[in-house]
């Protein structure tokens, strides 16, 4: 049933780099500000939650501007990252985050520009059934 997921080899560095990168807006390591997280996501970006609803970037930067006055130890594990290329310079990068008893299955839709990483797109969907 479950797919047979894996990263071509000639994309290993690229996996490397994503996989600091993950869990998005969790690293502060890569910004903590709202410009930090504008630099990061592209103008495009939007992203779906668990709970299936759609968020704008908008939305997703006031939400992360709120959060950072009020920081709060998370504890999570990521785990089996996948990486495929969509494109030129456009990357999916997906893998398991475990938050507890929370498990998710999360999608980032990456692009390398002269910028650097930029996130196009996001989306976590719980895993009921493990």
């Amino acid at each position: 049933m479950n797919p047979h997921l894996m990263t071509d080899p000639k994309l290993i560095q690229v996996l490397h780099e994503l996989k600091q990168r993950e869990p998005i807006f969790h690293r502060p390591e890569f910004g903590t500000t709202r410009q930090d997280f504008e630099q990061m996501t592209d103008p495009a970006f939007w992203e779906v939650g668990a709970s299936g609803q759609r968020y704008s970037r908008e939305y997703v930067l006031d939400t992360l501007e709120k959060r950072a006055q009020n920081p709060a130890e998370e504890i999570w594990e990521t785990q089996n990252f996948q990486c495929l290329e969509l494109g030129a310079e456009t990357y999916l990068l997906t893998y398991t985050l475990i938050q507890g008893e929370r498990v998710t299955r999360r999608s980032t839709i990456w692009r390398s520009t002269e910028m650097g990483w930029q996130i196009l797109y996001h989306q976590g969907t719980i895993v009921e059934n493990q």
